[in-house]
């Protein structure tokens, strides 16, 4: 699995509700190893495996797979019974109407309308005129669902056309970038959607009952990590560098690596919204929040681990990185 990490934003937007449920978002945390200061850090970021128990325990809790966005809560049970309707399609774009279709028995703002408009498939929120907009962290989770959801099924990370969102950004750009997998983004838009390419609709569904049973042991977790064989440039430099970390590869290394020219390797990662410099950063960082939930390691094991020589400057990237010193860090795990 990747040493992943996540904006401390995306843990806040989990938890927003928890209270007005009767839920205590501080105990949720720690059941989960995640220190509640980390949450008074705008720069903070926790590993994805904790992230993913977060929300599932916050679901559990509130006994709402919306997690209380939605207009009408979804009982525990709802995204497991949407995945058992939907696994015996034969098309994709089957699957998403069926989708569709499932969360719009439920009557609330949490369902997805699926239209062909010109040369796109567009997929938007049901909106009741007579209640309030939805939080924009609605529109975020719904898209991200689908996509990932989608991906799943047929077994390969889909182009999206575009994601267009009506809120401005919440988080850092980066975190975007890896939430919709460096597909094209638009932010104030006058409405929430996410476009594909009708031809994709055409894809045969690849997973079954059997393979759904292991996806619905951790689905969130598989959502946000699982990798198929068409990765983006991002993605393979990421793989190139993680492995590679302790001898601190170049840029020029990762390229005679992946057998292209370094400015070629530039370029594709610019298209992708990206650089190498970025990237290498990324790693490291999520490597060090990574190791530091483990027992035994000391702080200098980990920067090395990291690729730094010198605890001193591990330090300083990790304060830099998260707002706190990795000692403080780990103090609040």
């Amino acid at each position: 699995m990747r040493d992943l990490s996540i904006s401390v934003y995306f843990a806040r937007a989990v938890l927003k509700n928890a209270v007005e449920r009767g839920v205590d978002p501080i105990a949720l945390l720690r059941r989960n190893r995640i220190s509640p200061r980390l949450l008074l850090e705008d720069n903070a970021r926790i590993s994805i495996e904790r992230f993913a128990d977060l929300q599932v325990s916050t679901m559990v809790a509130m006994d709402d797979e919306s997690l209380g966005y939605a207009s009408r809560p979804l009982p525990v049970g709802c995204w497991a019974m949407m995945c058992h309707a939907v696994i015996g399609s034969e098309t994709l774009g089957q699957a998403l109407a069926r989708y569709c279709r499932f969360f719009q028995l439920f009557r609330s703002n949490v369902a997805l309308q699926m239209e062909e408009i010109e040369d796109s498939v567009v997929f938007r929120q049901v909106q009741d005129p007579e209640q309030p907009p939805a939080d924009p962290y609605l529109d975020e989770l719904s898209f991200f669902n689908l996509h990932r959801f989608a991906s799943w099924l047929v077994q390969e990370h889909l182009p999206i056309q575009r994601v267009d969102l009506r809120h401005a950004p919440a988080a850092e750009p980066v975190d975007y970038r890896h939430m919709f997998l460096a597909n094209p983004m638009e932010f104030e838009q006058p409405r929430a959607q996410v476009l594909f390419s009708p031809a994709l609709m055409e894809k045969r569904v690849t997973q079954n009952e059997t393979s759904l049973r292991h996806f619905l042991r951790h689905p969130a977790l598989i959502m946000l990590t699982h990798s198929y064989a068409a990765n983006s440039w991002t993605s393979n430099v990421r793989d190139i560098v993680r492995r590679r970390l302790r001898e601190v590869p170049e840029l020029n290394d990762v390229a005679a690596t992946l057998d292209v020219h370094p400015q070629t390797l530039r370029r594709r990662l610019s298209s992708e919204g990206t650089t190498f410099k970025d990237i290498k950063n990324q790693v490291r960082r999520d490597t060090a929040l990574h190791f530091l939930g483990k027992q035994g390691l000391s702080i200098e094991e980990i920067a090395h681990r990291a690729g730094f020589s010198e605890s001193s400057a591990f330090i300083r990237a990790f304060k830099g990185w998260t707002g706190v010193t990795p000692y403080t860090y780990r103090k609040g795990l």
